[in-house]
Parts: C-alpha cells; sequence; structure tokens
C-alpha cells in the first residue's frame, strides 16, 4: 500500500500493508490537534493505521520534548498515548471522541529521537463509552516504555 505522505523509514515495511486511519475521515477540525493535525506547526503528527484489530502508529519524539536527559518529557509520552488510544476508538466507525480518562503507567525512560511504536485496541465498548489500552515501544528489540488504559465518550 502506497502512504501518502511516506511513512518515516523504519516504520515503512511494517506499515505497508496496512490503511492508515486518518481523523478527518470521522469528522472536521483535527488539522489543528496537537497529537495528530498535520497542520499544527509544533504538534507531534502521530500517524495511525488499522491492523489487525488494533492501531499501530509510527511516533519518533522530537528532541524539543525532552525532560530529563535524552528522554521524553511525561506529558509528552502521556499525550502520545492519548492519541494512539484515541485513534483505535475511533477507527471502528464514523464517531468522535473525546478522553474520559487516561492513566499511565511509566515503566522506562521514553527516549526522544529514537523510533518507538504506539500500540492500542478497544477491549470493551458499550453505548457511547469505548475502552482502550495502549502500549508505546522501541521500534527495536520491542521493548515497552509506557502503557496506558483510558476511556472514550463519543461526542454528538
Amino acid at each position: 500500500m502506497i502512504h501518502d505522505p511516506p511513512v518515516p523509514e523504519p516504520f515503512a515495511e511494517l506499515l505497508a500493508p496496512y490503511a492508515e486511519h486518518r481523523p478527518d475521515m470521522v469528522g472536521a477540525g483535527f488539522s489543528n490537534c496537537f497529537g495528530c493535525g498535520a497542520a499544527h506547526p509544533t504538534g507531534l503528527h502521530i500517524r495511525s493505521f488499522v491492523a489487525d484489530g488494533e492501531v499501530l502508529s509510527p511516533i519518533i519524539i522530537p528532541a524539543q520534548y525532552a525532560g530529563p536527559p535524552r528522554a521524553a518529557h511525561g506529558g509528552i509520552v502521556a499525550a502520545c498515548l492519548d492519541e494512539v488510544c484515541a485513534a483505535a476508538a475511533m477507527s471502528r466507525g464514523q464517531r468522535v471522541y473525546v478522553t474520559g480518562q487516561l492513566s499511565v503507567r511509566y515503566l522506562l525512560p521514553t527516549p526522544v529521537e529514537t523510533p518507538l511504536l504506539g500500540r492500542a485496541r478497544v477491549r470493551k465498548e458499550e453505548g457511547r463509552v469505548a475502552d482502550v489500552e495502549g502500549s508505546l515501544e522501541e521500534l527495536a528489540g520491542g521493548r515497552i516504555v509506557a502503557t496506558a488504559t483510558a476511556r472514550f465518550v463519543a461526542i454528538r
């Protein structure tokens, strides 16, 4: 599958078979989103791909978002996980969700300027609520650096 714009090289082979899920597919107003908006000048520009019941996101956190030396600020890590989990909820249909609750567990320092793979899947969906689990892992080696559980609420 050809992705436009191209996926960063470290992720190209992994994500080649999967379709990209773009937030603008389910509603307007996402171009300036800090997490996923392509037009946000300093945003994270997180993209998501639907793969076998989960969402995969190629992430490289820029050094400008460092907290401790060589590691991402915890708030940025939480923002990445929030975005990946939201994509999982929204990938299941034509609904727009907002975060109702997010709990992050930091397992290791999350490196900046390093390819990370975000993963998330919906664990339960009932009415307007979707419960999601997600993780960030180093692409090389697969070490999980952070996990999250989240609850999203569909907005009308």
